[in-house]
């Protein structure tokens, strides 16, 4: 599997995910962390409202569950998949955590932690930073993000 077909099936994955939160009225945002070995160590959507959490992003839920089935908060190696991209928050957490790569779908003009507002994660200034691939099914996520939003209106 080629690196653009690995991405393009993980972030199928994550498509999935962010059409369960949809839902479930969470915004569609979904994420999963694949190991070096192409293994799913989690997966998951936003879950914000239902939990009453504002750190219930999906990156974080992820990230929560990946430390917890490896028995380390360190996930050297892993791959996050998420359709949007990042926040700081989240960013910073996968910093914390030493995950190697971020791919993302749909840019966020608003709060988008890693190209469009910050660059978290590759401006050499924290202790470690990851490798970040945007775009990848860009269309399909921001069309999701677009037509919920769309609907609550």
């Amino acid at each position: 599997m080629s690196v653009t077909e690995r991405d393009d099936y993980f972030m199928g994955l994550a498509l999935e995910y962010a059409v369960e939160a949809a839902a479930m009225d969470e915004v569609p945002v979904g994420a999963v962390l694949v190991g070096s070995g192409n293994d799913i160590l989690a997966a998951s959507g936003n879950n914000c409202i239902g939990a009453n959490d504002p750190t219930g992003h999906a990156e974080i839920h992820v990230l929560r569950a990946a430390a917890k089935k490896t028995a380390n908060y360190r996930l050297p190696g892993t791959t996050m998949y998420v359709t949007l991209e990042p926040c700081a928050m989240c960013a910073v957490a996968m910093i914390q955590a030493r995950v190697e790569r971020i791919v993302f779908g749909a840019t966020d003009s608003k709060t988008g932690g890693l190209q469009s507002m910050y660059r978290i994660g590759s401006d050499g200034r924290l202790n470690h930073s990851f490798v970040i691939t945007g775009g990848v099914r860009a269309v399909e996520c921001s069309l999701l993000l677009k037509e919920f939003f769309q609907k609550r209106r």
